[in-house]
C-alpha cells in the first residue's frame, strides 16, 4: 500500500474524531500497561491504553491522573464488565486441594479459602460514578457491557465508547447499546477472551475473518485485534476495512510496560511460538505463554476451575509462593500468537517503526 493510500486510511473519521495520526491502538493490558506506556503511544500519534479492570475507583482515578500528567492527547481506559462470580464452595475446595502439592513444593500452603479478588465494573457503582466524572477521552469495555445508564452517562460526558466482541452477535449487542466502535478480538489475541458468556460455545473466529464480518455487517468503525505485531499486520487489517489495529503483545517488551524480567525472558524465548488458551490461571479463557501454571490445565475440564476471578486468587497465591523460592514459572504471562515477532524497543521507537512500515 502506498504512503498516499495509507495516509487516507489514517484519516478514518474515528481517528479524526480522536485526533490520531497513526491507526494504532495500544491494547489496555491490565497489569502490563502503565501510564508511561499509554502516554508514549498517544504522544506518538496512536491511542494509548490503561487496563483498569482489576482495580477500583481510587486506583483507576490515580492511573488516569498519571496518564494525563504525561500526555495531553487522548488515551483509552478499559474496564471489565464480567458477570459477578457464581461461587461454588465445593469446586473451590477441590481446586485448592488439587493445587496443594504445588504449594508444598515451595514450602507453602494454599489459602484456606478463595475470594473474588476484584469487583466487576457492572456492579461497582463507585467506579461507575468516578469514571463518568473523570470523563477520560475513551472508555472501552471487556467481557460485556455495563448498565445502560452508565453508557448514557459516559456519552453525556463526551466519552468515545469501545467494546470488545468475539463474534457478530456480541458486536450487534454492543452497537444496539450505543457503543461507538467495536474491537474485533480474534482467537489469536493474547490475554483474556472478551467473550460475553465464557460458558457458551466459542466461535473461535480469527482476527481477519472476524474483522471482515463486522465491517460488512456494522455501521460503526471496527478495530482489528489479535496477532497483529507490525506494519504488515496493520495494513492487512486496514485493507479489510478496519479503522485501526489494536496491538498488545507488541508493546509488552517495551521498557515502559510493567512486565517483569521473567515475563520478558519468556516472551523472548521459544515459548513465544507456543501460546495456549487456558482457564487455569483466572477461571476465564485467556491466551498465555506456556509455563508451569498453564500446564496444570492441559487435561482438566473447564468445570474443574473456579469461576472468574476467584480462580485468579489461587493462581496469584501460588505464583507468590513460587517466586519466594526463585521459581518464575507460575505467573500470568499473557501473549498472542504473534509473540515471536515482539521487539524490545521503547514505545516511541516502536511507534516510529510502525509509522515507517506504514509509510506515514
Amino acid at each position: 500500500m502506498s504512503a498516499v493510500a495509507m495516509s487516507a486510511e489514517a484519516s478514518h473519521p474515528l481517528l479524526q474524531r480522536l485526533g490520531l495520526t497513526v491507526p494504532v491502538f495500544q491494547a489496555p493490558m491490565a497489569g502490563v500497561a502503565t501510564p508511561a506506556l499509554a502516554a508514549a503511544v498517544s504522544n506518538a500519534g496512536g491511542l494509548g491504553g490503561l487496563g483498569l479492570g482489576a482495580g477500583d475507583a481510587q486506583a483507576g482515578l490515580a492511573a488516569i491522573a498519571a496518564a494525563r500528567a504525561l500526555t495531553g492527547r487522548p488515551f483509552n481506559v478499559n474496564v471489565f464488565c464480567h458477570r459477578p462470580a457464581v461461587r461454588d464452595a465445593g469446586r473451590e475446595a477441590a481446586w485448592l486441594a488439587r493445587l496443594a502439592p504445588r504449594f508444598a513444593r515451595f514450602d507453602a500452603a494454599p489459602p484456606a479459602a478463595l475470594s473474588e479478588i476484584y469487583q466487576s465494573f457492572v456492579t461497582d457503582r463507585a467506579f461507575q460514578a468516578a469514571l463518568i466524572a473523570a470523563a477520560p477521552p475513551v472508555v472501552s469495555f471487556h467481557f460485556g457491557l455495563p448498565p445502560q445508564e452508565v453508557i448514557a452517562g459516559l456519552q453525556a460526558a463526551g466519552v468515545v465508547l469501545l467494546a470488545s466482541a468475539t463474534c457478530l452477535a456480541e458486536a450487534k449487542a454492543a452497537v444496539a447499546a450505543g457503543i461507538d466502535a467495536i474491537v474485533a478480538q480474534g482467537w489469536e489475541a493474547g490475554g483474556h477472551r472478551g467473550i460475553f458468556d465464557p460458558d457458551r460455545a466459542d466461535e473461535r473466529l480469527g482476527t481477519l475473518a472476524l474483522t471482515r464480518l463486522l465491517v460488512r455487517a456494522l455501521d460503526v468503525p471496527v478495530i482489528a485485534a489479535g496477532g497483529i505485531m507490525d506494519g504488515a499486520g496493520i495494513r492487512a487489517a486496514l485493507s479489510l476495512g478496519a479503522a485501526a489495529a489494536q496491538l498488545g503483545t507488541a508493546f509488552i517488551a517495551c521498557p515502559e510496560s510493567a512486565a517483569d524480567a521473567a515475563y520478558r525472558a519468556a516472551l523472548a524465548s521459544p515459548a513465544a511460538a507456543r501460546t495456549v488458551m487456558t482457564r487455569t490461571i483466572s477461571g476465564r479463557p485467556a491466551r498465555a505463554l506456556p509455563n508451569r501454571l498453564t500446564m496444570l490445565g492441559r487435561f482438566l475440564s473447564p468445570a474443574a476451575v473456579p469461576a472468574y476471578p476467584v480462580a485468579y486468587d489461587a493462581a496469584k497465591a501460588l505464583n507468590a509462593a513460587a517466586r519466594a523460592k526463585g521459581e518464575p514459572g507460575y505467573g500470568a504471562q499473557w501473549a498472542g500468537q504473534g509473540a515471536p515477532l515482539a521487539r524490545a524497543l521503547p514505545a516511541a521507537t516502536l511507534m516510529a517503526t510502525l509509522k515507517a512500515d506504514l509509510g506515514l
